[in-house]
């Protein structure tokens, strides 16, 4: 399969009710949940850094008080027991929002989003309107952004996130309730608010699969490269096969198709030696000069170099064994050893950058422009009313025509550049799905969260050693804003 397309579906004001029981099904039968958010700024980039995890997360509240989330994405993965091990059905929304308080908008951040195609237009005049802080009147019998977050909630399923500190807090904020003065507090609400346990795809790369960088997009690829591998064996070893609904002419009209090229196919494009790498956005996913660095920005291409060198590196080690007279059958010193690029404590500030990219912020190298490839092809869904989605039984020449209108909406809508949160959510529980297909004993009928014990409730904290553990300790109590809250989930 040379190419696919990722159906991103568009969810503004004006069709928000309309989408309301499809999005909500998917949500309610989804084995996993992935969530990103595009926000109108972070604040004070020195303060999210502070050297007290404490002092952190009250910056990160503050910017949340006074910021927004103009975007929100989700991806909802559904396991399909009647497929081959770790086959989702996967669909993906990404919701336009408008938060109806004033809020701080950072320049850069308008200028970042502008130039990854964010249409502030369409946020102003469709985006889904919601406040802040505690409940109001009505917001939970209407079709609403919070009353949406309740049914993630509601559903107890694990919630997936990339680098989700600063995710979770500004979800918190701006579609739950106002946030507690002390992390101790705010954790122990998480750990109730999300039973069934909250995993950051951040911490997962570089603490369980010790991967070289861990910035969203590299890891994604990584991941893809080595499913497609595991593809390539013809079934002998387990691997991820996603799928994707077949939508009606009107839907379609909803969906932005995120085009993926086959692996490589884009660097056979070019003749010729491959140009260099950019150091610094291999390392962190962030560039200083942005789309006007004269290096390359290829995640492909990143990652290629980065197995060449582990190549390299695993040889030699292996003749310094030979030479100390060890057996030629040694282990691989190098598994399980840190990432040979994460020199991120000598250099602060570039760690920083890297959260700012990976949290919507200026300084990301465009991932919209960047082409981007799966290993499975989409294979059409059968009629499934359960799945919320209506299956169109068309003959030859209506689904013949049905493709071309599919063709023209990807050929106008791929050059956009919207739907960032929608597919980075994607890729978030992409990761997840992976991790999850590659444990041992993984494609028993397990629960996904049993998958990787490790990595369950931490969230990765840049510099630290240590994740941010989601717990109720017991010298925390939960907020008094979540107690009365929790009792209307459930109830």
């Amino acid at each position: 399969m040379s190419s696919m397309s990722v159906p991103v579906i568009d969810v503004q004001n004006n069709n928000f009710k309309e989408l309301w029981p499809a999005l909500t099904l998917a949500i309610k039968t989804s084995t996993f949940i992935a969530v990103d958010t595009e926000l109108s700024g972070l604040g004070s980039r020195k303060a999210l850094l502070a050297q007290s995890v404490e002092d952190r997360y009250k910056a990160i509240c503050q910017a949340a008080r006074t910021r927004s989330v103009l975007s929100l994405g989700i991806a909802c993965y559904k396991k399909l027991s009647d497929k081959a091990p770790h086959t989702y059905l996967v669909q993906i929304y990404n919701l336009t929002l408008l938060c109806m308080e004033d809020y701080v908008i950072e320049p850069q951040s308008v200028q970042f989003l502008v130039q990854h195609g964010f249409d502030f237009n369409k946020q102003y005049s469709q985006g889904i309107p919601y406040h802040k802080g505690n409940d109001k009147g009505g917001d939970l019998q209407n079709h609403t952004i919070r009353a949406l977050f309740l049914e993630v909630i509601r559903t107890r399923k694990p919630l997936i996130l990339h680098n989700g500190l600063i995710d979770l807090v500004f979800l918190y904020q701006c579609f739950y309730a106002h946030l507690p003065e002390h992390l101790g507090t705010f954790t122990a609400d998480l750990s109730e608010i999300f039973p069934a346990g909250v995993f950051d795809t951040k911490y997962a790369s570089e603490f369980e699969m010790r991967f070289t960088a861990s910035y969203l997009e590299y890891v994604y690829k990584k991941c893809k490269r080595e499913n497609c591998k595991l593809a390539s064996l013809g079934g002998s070893k387990p691997y991820l096969s996603l799928e994707f609904c077949s939508y009606t002419e009107r839907q379609l009209s909803y969906v932005d198709f995120r085009h993926c090229t086959e692996e490589h196919e884009e660097n056979k494009k070019g003749e010729g030696a491959s140009p260099a790498v950019c150091p610094r956005f291999s390392a962190y996913g962030w560039c200083p000069s942005g789309v006007a660095c004269s290096l390359s920005h290829n995640t492909d291409l990143i990652i290629e170099e980065d197995e060449k060198n582990m190549e390299v590196r695993r040889k030699k080690k292996k003749k310094k064994w030979k030479r100390k007279g060890t057996c030629s059958e040694c282990p691989d010193v190098l598994e399980g050893a840190p990432p040979f690029k994460q020199v991120c404590v000598l250099d602060p500030e570039p760690v920083n950058e890297a959260k700012q990219a990976e949290n919507g912020q200026p300084g990301e190298e465009p991932m919209k422009e960047q082409n981007v490839n799966m290993e499975e092809p989409a294979e059409e869904e059968p009629p499934h009313e359960a799945e919320g989605q209506t299956v169109s039984k068309t003959s030859h020449e209506g689904k013949a025509k049905t493709a071309e209108k599919i063709q023209s909406i990807t050929n106008k809508q791929s050059e956009s550049g919207t739907h960032r949160a929608g597919f980075d959510a994607f890729m978030t529980g992409y990761i997840f799905a992976y991790m999850v297909s590659i444990q041992e004993g993984a494609e028993l009928d397990t629960k996904v969260e049993d998958c990787l014990p490790d990595c369950l409730n931490k969230l990765y904290l840049s510099g630290k050693s240590v994740p941010l553990q989601i717990v109720k300790s017991t010298y925390s109590n939960s907020s008094k804003a979540h107690t009365q809250k929790i009792k209307l989930v459930w109830s």
